[in-house]
This record gives C-alpha cells, structure tokens and sequence, in this order.
C-alpha cells in the first residue's frame, strides 16, 4: 500500500514529529489521462518550512491532514495517458510519499542526457534552475564580478559557486566548519569564509573582498546580508534566494548596514523560480554540456528510507546536509 507524510499540526520553530504523520493512502484507479508513478528520490529543501505556516505566500501552505508535496522522480509503472508509458523516468512535485498518481501534465519525462536521475532535483533540477538564473538573470553576474555566496556548500550555493566560476568571476564562498569549506574552495572559489570559526564574518568577508563586492547571492539573510551589505560596491546587485537562518526563529531582521542601500544604489531583487520555469531549455542548452562533461560536481546528502524524511527535513536547519539533500527511496 502507498504511504505518504501527513502535515498533523503546524509547527512553532523547528517542526518536531508531533506535526507529522506517515499514513497509508487508499489504494485508486486510474482514470483517463492519469498515470501512477514509483517514486525512487524525494527531494527535502528548506522553503518547505514556510509552506508549513498557515500564511499567504508565493505557494500555498500544505493543508492539515493532507500529503505533503515536493519535488520527486520516479519511473511510471501504469498510464491510462498518451505521452507516458510504463518504464518512462518522470520528474514532478508529489513527493514526500513512495507512489504518486496524478494527470499526466504533472510530469516531465526527463531529458536523455545519461546522468543520474537523482540530478534533475539537484544540479539539473529547480536547485540549479535557481542557482543559474538568480545568478545571471536577476543578479545580472558577469565575468570579472566578485560574487558572494551564502551557504556555498548547500544546494543551491555550491552551484551558484560552479557556474560562476566557469563564467570567469571571483568567488567567495560562507560555509560552517573546516571540512565544508575545504569542499566549496574545491569547486573553484577563491576564497572561503567559515562562519563558523569564532573569527566575525564581517572581519573575514572584508579580509577576503578588499575591492569590496560587486555581486551577493543571499540564501542565508541574517549576518550573512548585513556583512553584505557593508563591503557592497556601488551598483551592487544582490539576488535573495532564501533567508534560512530565519525560518524557524520568528525573530526580526535586524541590519546595522542597511543605510547603504541607499547610499551606494544597491539593488536587492527577490525572486521565485517557478517564473522561469519556460525557461527550462534554456537553463538545459548551458548546463547539460557542462554536467555531461565532467565540469560540474554534484554535490548530494542521500538518507534511504521514507521514513526518515521528517528527520532528514529537519537536518537543513542544523548544516547537516552537503550539497543537495535528498531520501532515497
């Protein structure tokens, strides 16, 4: 029987596992235009913690009492559509559960490019559909730019981190502790700063950026921006992915640096990935040479089991993921 992960109660903080359930999911017939699918990789990404407050956002909240949802791939098993058959690799958004059933326009076949299916939620999925058009797209980033990066080892930073250093920028990269940070100076940055280390961030951005920076691609917020902020070049531009470090606290954004927003005509743009998302071949024209060529490292945290997704979502907030996280199923 299929199960599913259950939203139970709305969380206060990080969620415990008082807010979820696993359920078993009533066994369905396909109808016309439907197929069923056998999920294998379930992806678990921070902006899933907002989803799980009753608030109006750029996505709806996940309803009590219904299966949760994320980005998934899988191989369909049984199709009552035209356009997928059994055996077919399908990318989509039901996941947090091990069988998906849904329309067919629900799913994307994924593209014959002979990499690892689990890198179409990572690298070649919307991680890297945010890392590549955040960067080049809203922060406008161009060879000769000095780019920071917060949490360079995630995700999402440690491809923003690739693909700006293939486009010929300086790369400074924010990771926690020795070992992360010896991994994103590996995949190409110049100069890495743990946050980790006792020494102030500030200190160590502005030791490490001494022309100041001319492009911040924020997934952190906190410090984080407010160090930004304060070595920013004029006309910098900063593209804000995501703030983590604010997710589960509920407490203000405080900027003692704010002021130079305005002083030295700072941008900061906000983006959602889902308004690129017919960009996609686009996305693919660029990056599936460079992934298929060897000159991306796809970097990924694997837990096996549903099961354990509570715990494995819960890991984000305490830097217990390298690169993209994933639950293998």
């Amino acid at each position: 029987m299929a199960r599913a992960w259950i939203l139970k109660a709305r969380p206060t903080g990080l969620p415990g596992n008082e807010c979820f359930e696993l359920a078993d999911l009533p066994a369905t017939a396909l109808a016309d235009g439907e197929v069923r699918v056998r999920n294998s990789w379930l992806s678990v990404d921070p902006y899933m913690r907002g989803r799980m407050n009753d608030v109006k956002s750029y996505v709806p909240p996940f309803a009590l009492g219904e299966p949760m949802t994320g980005g998934a791939v899988g191989e369909v098993v049984e199709s009552c559509a035209d356009g997928l058959k059994p055996g077919d690799k399908v990318t989509h958004m039901l996941g947090w559960r091990d069988e998906a059933v849904g329309r067919a326009q629900e799913f994307t076949k994924l593209p014959s490019l002979g990499l690892p299916d689990q890198m179409f939620l990572g690298l070649l999925g919307i991680t890297g559909l945010t890392a590549y058009f955040g960067l080049f797209d809203v922060a406008e980033a161009k060879a000769g730019d000095t780019v920071f990066v917060s949490a360079a080892a995630g995700a999402v930073g440690s491809a923003v981190v690739q693909f700006a250093r293939l486009k010929g920028m300086t790369v400074i990269g924010s990771a926690g502790g020795p070992e992360k940070c010896a991994l994103v100076r590996d995949l190409g940055a110049d100069a890495v700063i743990d946050y980790k280390s006792g020494t102030p961030l500030l200190k160590q951005l502005m030791a490490a950026a001494p022309n100041g920076i001319s492009v911040y691609f924020d997934n952190v917020g906190g410090d984080h921006l407010d160090a930004a902020l304060a070595v920013a070049n004029d006309h910098a531009r900063f593209a804000m992915c995501g703030m983590i470090d604010s997710y589960n606290s509920g407490e203000p954004l405080m900027l003692r640096y704010a002021m130079r927003i305005v002083g030295f005509k700072l941008r900061l743009q906000g983006f959602i990935i889902s308004e690129y998302l017919h960009r996609m071949s686009e996305f693919y024209a660029e990056v599936g040479p460079w992934a298929a060529a060897g000159k991306l490292h796809n970097l990924e945290t694997v837990r096996d089991g549903l099961e354990t997704m509570p715990d494995t979502f819960r890991a984000l907030f305490s830097g217990g993921n390298t690169g993209k996280m994933l639950v293998r199923l």
